[in-house]
């Protein structure tokens, strides 16, 4: 089964080499950042072979992609490990546009994982304003009057 995610590449891990029964191997892992609702998340995917860690080599942390991978599992002394391998990745975008620009939803095709929507920042408030400067309410009613009639009904 093939599947896709749409992220940005925030840490690309070193290159592992070695050799096996069938020859000679490599392998790289990176880490996409993706958004799952409100909060981003990170998945560890990886690639196998020189072409395609060569191919890695062309996209930069910070980059925005979309990665075509595959999943699978195997079990090894009672323990299972999990591979999320990629076997396409392209930008995602056009060219000239920050990164300020995606968050903005400037940019056409600038939506999330799996279509969601980009989160928008949120507006500044007075308390964001005044971080440092917040205090605990005093118990007086919002009109500034020391005397208010309660209206709730328990």
């Amino acid at each position: 089964m093939a599947l896709e995610i749409e992220g940005k590449i925030v840490n690309k891990l070193g290159v592992q080499t070695g050799t096996s029964s069938r020859g000679s191997w490599s392998k790289q892992e990176f880490i996409l950042e993706y958004q799952e609702g409100n909060f981003p998340t990170q998945v560890c995917m990886n690639v196998w072979g020189d072409d395609k860690v060569k191919d890695l080599e062309k996209f930069n942390i910070g980059d925005r992609v979309k990665a075509s991978f595959n999943l699978s599992s195997r079990e090894f002394n009672g323990r299972w490990y999990t591979d999320v391998r990629v076997w396409r990745m392209e930008k995602v975008g056009a060219a000239g546009f920050s990164q300020a620009d995606y968050a903005a939803g400037a940019v056409a095709g600038g939506a999330g994982y799996m279509g969601s929507p980009v989160q928008q920042p949120l507006p500044q408030n007075d308390y964001a304003a005044s971080a440092g400067n917040y205090s605990a309410p005093t118990g007086t009613p919002m009109g500034g009057s020391e005397s208010f009639e309660d209206d709730l009904p328990f």
